[in-house]
């Protein structure tokens, strides 16, 4: 076993590391902003109360003044999130109901706005998150951030212009015992050397006929649903707006949850659970700052559930995105990270290294190293040092502490972009079914115009995002 007080060295020494390189060349400070008396509570806006988006509603009913929800849905989010009972208390102790809205913009002209959280389908988070900088709101965003590289750029850029506080919805590196061990493990060479890495992240599902036109429901906006994304029509199955469903969810659709499997708002499993996996092994392996991640991207092994012609999908009403794949990516410390959506470790991550192997999810970690860790191993400094610092707690506490003191949250733009970078180039890569090129310091796919021309998506007039 490696002496204890070497590995707190190596530890400390990475840390120290770790802040003195991740200014470079992107300032990432975050300055205390306080909106108002740290005596009083912050409030919040919450933009797309859908499933996800009521959940963390929800979550941070107990630490801010929820006072106005937003969702272009009526039914499935306005109406189901007020039964929560979210909002603001009285003296009785009772929630006022917060006011609601279908158009975002109504929060963000709010000056009595402090916060927002962002849960919409994917490709609507970076306009919302850059407009919501431009109103001067700190902002916490569900992941995937993006939908492109090009987006990637853009949202790292807004972050430090405003110099708001931004939180990204990775909570897995708030998770104690599982991907924030597994972190300090791997950082403390518990391990050996790291070899390979290998990402379990399933497949997208797929649709066994095609799935039916039909009219939008009476109370949701479609148009300013599908914002920057081609028009389509609306596809549904059964009765769209069955009140005995719990989530709204009747057979296949192009959105609510199932946005996911459609490449024109999201990137399937590479975006969904790769935001999270991705992240996590990157965290691990200190891989997730600038100048660091993957030099090629193997997509070779992927099936899709539709054909495909020149990276597109040749059928539109059918889920799309891909759903049988072993992606590898050579990263810049010489790893071979394989993602992948089958695997016999089932979901989650594994490290394999020249003293062992571990495997993390988020029930458990797993290995002779877990069998054999003292249970004095790291101490609550080691766990402190991830979250920069700051005390070791839940995800939206510690983007509301990082509001009122500065510094920069557990789960950053920063090196989330660079997880989504992963994700993204992993989704094109298997697209085109071929191996790309990148290029880690000037971000850029090399050597390949077709691969390229993915960097970016043409926007739908009127639903531009605000470049920085």
């Amino acid at each position: 076993m490696t002496n204890m007080l070497n590995r707190r060295s190596f530890l400390k020494s990475s840390a120290a590391l770790a802040a003195a390189t991740s200014v470079l060349p992107f300032t990432e400070t975050v300055k205390p902003v306080w909106a108002q008396a740290p005596s009083d509570r912050l409030r919040m806006g919450c933009i797309g109360v859908g499933s996800m988006g009521r959940g963390d509603a929800m979550g941070f009913n107990h630490l801010v003044d929820i006072v106005a929800i937003c969702d272009l849905d009526e039914d499935y989010g306005l109406a189901r999130t007020l039964a929560t009972g979210i909002g603001k208390k009285n003296e009785k102790g009772e929630a006022i109901k917060p006011d609601t809205y279908k158009d975002y913009r109504k929060i963000l002209e709010r000056d009595d706005i402090d916060v927002v959280s962002v849960v919409t389908p994917d490709h609507w988070h970076v306009k919302i998150a850059v407009e919501a900088l431009q109103a001067g709101k700190h902002v916490f965003c569900q992941k995937p951030l993006t939908l492109t590289l090009e987006e990637n750029q853009i949202i790292r850029k807004a972050v430090e212009k405003y110099g708001k506080t931004f939180q990204v919805g990775t909570q897995q590196r708030s998770q104690h015992d599982q991907f924030a061990l597994a972190t300090l493990i791997v950082r403390a060479g518990m391990l050996g050397d790291i070899k390979k890495v290998v990402v379990h992240i399933d497949g997208s599902p797929t649709c066994d006929k095609d799935i039916p036109k039909m009219d939008p429901p009476a109370n949701f906006d479609w148009n300013m649903y599908l914002g920057q994304a081609p028009y389509t029509d609306f596809l549904g199955e059964g009765d769209f707006l069955n009140k005995n469903n719990n989530d709204n969810r009747y057979g296949h659709t192009r959105c609510h949850y199932e946005f996911r499997w459609w490449y024109e708002y999201s990137g399937g499993k590479f975006t969904d659970w790769g935001a999270h996996h991705i992240d996590s092994a990157l965290w691990a392996m200190g891989l997730d700052k600038f100048g660091t991640g993957p030099v090629s991207i193997d997509g070779t092994n992927a099936k899709h559930p539709v054909p495909f012609k020149d990276g597109y999908p040749t059928v539109d009403n059918r889920y799309n995105t891909s759903h049988e794949f072993d992606v590898v990516l050579k990263l810049t410390n010489g790893v071979e990270m394989h993602v992948v959506s089958s695997s016999p470790d089932g979901n989650g991550v594994l490290f394999e290294g020249t003293k062992g192997r571990m495997h993390v999810n988020r029930g458990r970690c797993k290995g002779k190293v877990i069998e054999e860790l003292p249970k004095d191993a790291f101490s609550q400094e080691d766990f402190n040092a991830l979250y920069n610092g700051k005390p070791f707690e839940g995800h939206k506490e510690n983007f509301i502490r990082c509001i009122r003191e500065g510094g920069k949250p557990v789960s950053d733009v920063w090196s989330h972009v660079q997880a989504l970078n992963c994700c993204h180039l992993s989704a094109i890569a298997a697209r085109l079914n071929r191996e790309i090129k990148w290029d880690v310091n000037k971000e850029q796919i090399v050597g390949d115009d077709q691969a390229a021309s993915f960097w970016s998506r043409e926007q739908r007039k009127g639903f531009e995002i605000p470049r920085v």
